[in-house]
């Protein structure tokens, strides 16, 4: 049994879903006030919108998108107690839109500079509870390291220069510190020694190269860390069968949230399930992070949710149980037994 001291994991990690207004929208039923929210419109070809309480409300970038960051006034306008408040943007708000949200939860507000790093972050807002961090930084040109505030290693840690165009960069512990990801593109992994600099994260600070993704000479970043925590979290690697009785991720929780990429290919997307839009085995509803794609409703990519894990159902390659495919994933959920003994039942 997988045994956490997180007894509630909606308090650190939640799924919104809500219907636009086209109006001024306080939603609320988060469960906490978050401190990154990524939201995608469902029903509509649609950016990602991502916005944090370390660059503020109104600061948007987008998963599907390499380009800077932008202000929208009327996209994510406050993140507030128990929810957030949206502005008139089609993105986020259209009118009887669809939407979707995931909510993370950080520290306080925009939190502090780190200095573990030999890049003193510009400010770092972290829970070390759950793992995860946020940090903004400026790039030198030149190796260096920048301090997450973990405690732990993080496992998977997502990088966007902010002050111009580039692709989302993300490092992955299945991958290690010689290769990366693009979270924007269908790319394989990519072996460069200057995004990460050939080095793992260690337990304070992570590691970067001369790349321009991630740490240009007086470039503004921006870093989402995971690091991993048992019962709440896991990020790994499997192989796919290619048929209907698929492959088996063991996590030790019920998953409340699912991504992964093929890394051994191109052309293959990033895809995302949750237990809010599919409630019921069998998950067959997926957005793509790399793509404007309105929701795919397709029983041909899908998987169960199980109490300890995650169950593929696919046959076909490269949405995520290709005979001898290799995929990395992110999986964040509900504990199977808290620390408090209450079990997280089956579905």
């Amino acid at each position: 049994m997988a045994y956490t001291t997180i007894n509630k994991s909606t308090a650190h990690f939640n799924t919104k879903l809500y219907t636009g207004t086209g109006s001024s929208n306080a939603l609320t039923g988060v469960g906490f006030q978050p401190d990154w929210t990524w939201i995608k419109k469902r029903d509509g070809t649609n950016y990602h919108v991502l916005t944090d309480a370390v660059r503020l409300a109104t600061k948007q970038i987008y998963s599907n998108d390499n380009g800077a960051e932008e202000t929208v006034a009327e996209g994510l306008k406050s993140f507030d107690s128990d929810g957030f408040t949206l502005g008139t943007n089609g993105d986020t708000n259209a009118s009887s839109g669809s939407y979707a949200s995931w909510n993370w939860k950080a520290g306080t507000g925009q939190g502090s500079s780190n200095t573990d790093g030999s890049i003193n972050t510009t400010y770092t807002s972290v829970n070390t509870t759950a793992g995860f961090s946020i940090c903004s930084y400026t790039g030198t040109g030149s190796n260096a390291t920048v301090g997450h505030g973990l405690g732990v290693a993080p496992k998977i840690i997502l990088i966007k220069r902010l002050s111009a165009d580039d692709n989302w960069i993300v490092y992955h512990n299945s991958l290690g510190g010689t290769k990366n990801l693009y979270l924007d593109a269908t790319n394989a992994e990519a072996t460069r020694s200057d995004t990460f600099n050939n080095t793992a994260p260690t337990s304070s600070v992570f590691s970067l190269g001369s790349a321009t993704g991630t740490n240009g000479s007086g470039q503004t970043y921006v870093a989402y860390c995971f690091a991993e925590k048992a019962g709440y979290s896991k990020f790994g690697s499997y192989v796919g069968n290619g048929n209907t009785d698929g492959a088996f991720i063991y996590t030790g929780f019920k998953p409340a949230f699912f991504l992964l990429k093929r890394t051994d290919g191109a052309g293959d997307k990033w895809r995302l399930w949750d237990n809010e839009r599919s409630p019921f085995n069998v998950v067959d509803d997926s957005l793509a992070p790399n793509e404007s794609s309105a929701e795919y409703d397709d029983s041909s990519v899908s998987l169960d949710f199980l109490s300890n894990g995650v169950k593929m159902k696919m046959s076909g390659g490269g949405a995520g149980n290709g005979s001898g495919e290799t995929y990395i994933y992110m999986a964040i959920g509900q504990s199977l037994v808290g620390s408090n003994n209450v079990p997280c039942t089956a579905r």
